[in-house]
């Protein structure tokens, strides 16, 4: 999985319009395999990435969990001390 691609569901705040969009681009992104697209290509890459953004609404929208929700800054400072054990920083 692409590691710009961050987990958005059952956070306090919840997730926000650009970070659903930023995810949809970098899966869009992956998926055709183009960081910028061509000319040609810009109006469907556009669109691809719309879609799948709606999708992501739809999809948080309709998930649920009895789970507290999670704190970005305390996941943000887990995944910092993964890095540190991973890459010895």
């Amino acid at each position: 999985m692409c590691r710009n691609i961050k987990t958005l569901f059952n956070f306090e705040p919840p997730a926000t319009e650009l970070e659903i969009r930023d995810a949809s681009l970098q899966f869009v992104r992956k998926l055709s395999g183009f960081n910028r697209p061509s000319q040609a290509n810009e109006a469907a890459f556009d669109k691809a990435v719309e879609e799948v953004a709606q999708a992501a609404r739809v999809l948080i929208s309709s998930l649920v969990t009895t789970a507290p929700p999670r704190d970005r800054e305390v996941e943000a400072e887990k995944a910092k001390a993964r890095s540190a054990a991973r890459f010895g920083t």
